[in-house]
């Protein structure tokens, strides 16, 4: 290959990753992303106020249940609802948006507990956002992997960034791969499109340069031959990164690689990250 064509090359890996980075840094930082969040809520059977959502909430076996007050209006479905509005049992991972004038409030199911979670365009951590450091990208740390599926899913449970939460996910199968003369591999989590697969991990930078408690990296779907590329120039960070208002999972046991990724996001400045 020609200088030109390597050139040529890194300059569209370069690009690509640039694409992806602020593809990442709007979607948390959208008006109603995660950055928004001003409060996490958790409900049980007893009627209760928040000082960032309209009405009082509970939750039981039928489900969440929200009583707004005269003058008070959600927007559910593009439905404005008023009075008592039933939200009904949600799945697990699963939730419903309620519009509140400029805001968002999220009812949702994390961990088998229902939860309030609303999201204000003027939260503080989103206005003074100014982005997520990270590596510069760099084409030797995406790599060719094998994936080997299980012979059938395997329930998997892991932790999650709030104490005492967790989270269950059917493992179906691992990545194996070679990285920095090592032979290594992760257990795999279904993706968010078709076939895709979702690694939570953390190496040896995790808590010196990149976030401590998790990064998460998106994998395309297996060729024929089970062949996938791990390209760890697109390790994100989760949500719980930036604020104590998330949810995320931890990695599974045997998912700490013992090598050094300098690669992806670092950690955030709200973390304290440069």
């Amino acid at each position: 290959m020609t200088t030109e064509a390597i050139t040529t090359d890194t300059r569209a890996f370069t690009e690509s990753w640039q694409d992806w980075h602020r593809a990442q840094e709007a979607r948390i930082s959208a008006p109603h992303g995660f950055l928004a969040i001003t409060g996490l809520h958790w409900l049980d059977d007893r009627p209760q106020r928040f000082p960032d959502a309209p009405g009082a909430w509970h939750t039981g076996p039928d489900g969440v249940v929200v009583t707004l007050d005269d003058g008070e209006e959600l927007v559910v479905d593009g439905t404005p609802v008023r009075g008592e509005h039933r939200f009904g049992v949600l799945p697990e991972r699963g939730g419903v948006d309620a519009v509140w004038g400029d805001a968002v409030v999220e009812v949702a199911k994390r961990g088998g507990n229902d939860i309030v979670r609303p999201r204000h365009p003027d939260a503080p951590l989103r206005t003074a956002f100014t982005g997520t450091p990270a590596y510069a990208p760099d084409p030797r740390w995406a790599v060719t992997g094998r994936y080997v599926p299980f012979a059938e899913p395997r329930p998997t449970t892991v932790g999650a960034a709030v104490e005492g939460l967790e989270h269950v996910y059917d493992a179906p199968g691992r990545i194996e791969f070679e990285l920095e003369g090592r032979q290594l591999s992760l257990t795999a989590f279904p993706g968010r499109g078709p076939g895709g697969l979702t690694v939570l991990f953390t190496d040896a930078t995790s808590g010196v340069t990149t976030y401590a408690a998790n990064r998460v990296l998106s994998v395309g779907p297996p060729a024929a031959d089970g062949t996938v590329v791990v390209d760890f120039n697109r390790a994100a960070n989760l949500p719980c990164a930036y604020t104590d208002l998330a949810t995320c999972p931890l990695p599974p046991a045997g998912n700490r690689l013992p090598v050094a990724v300098e690669a992806g996001q670092r950690i955030p400045r709200e973390r304290g990250g440069s």
